[in-house]
């Protein structure tokens, strides 16, 4: 009888712990990332567009990040919107992007996107590539 009681205990206190280490779902959008992308599509004049990423293989860790503007989204596409700027992803890249986090940053050596991807197990020295 005590050792039922000490395991149903065990795992009713391990679970909270373990629905607290789950990655977010999605994409998120930094603030930084939604003005400098509101400030690139007027600049495109294509309000209606988007940002799409994607995952593909190449580089010197295995997988790389791709960037490129889009009219609308594909037919299967996930869409993650902030304050109007939208971001499309197909469904083979949104399995290697959950839970990652769009940042613009500038500095004085360099300014871009970052994706802060918390499923990336390793990069190369120059940071294009990555592996999970």
């Amino acid at each position: 009888m005590n050792e039922q009681a000490t395991t149903q205990t065990s795992q009713t206190q391990a679970a909270p712990a373990a629905t607290a280490a789950k990655p977010a779902r999605g994409i998120t959008l930094h603030e930084s990332a939604v003005g400098q992308l509101k400030k690139l599509l007027e600049e495109r004049q294509t309000p209606e567009a988007g940002l799409r990423i994607a995952v593909r293989g190449g580089g010197c860790s295995g997988l790389a990040y791709v960037m490129e503007w889009a009219e609308k989204p594909r037919e299967k596409d996930k869409i993650f919107e902030r304050d109007g700027v939208r971001v499309f992803v197909d469904p083979k890249s949104y399995l290697y992007l959950l839970g990652t986090e769009i940042v613009y940053e500038s500095t004085l050596m360099a300014s871009g996107f970052k994706l802060n991807n918390p499923n990336v197990k390793g990069s190369c020295g120059c940071g294009e590539s990555f592996s999970v």
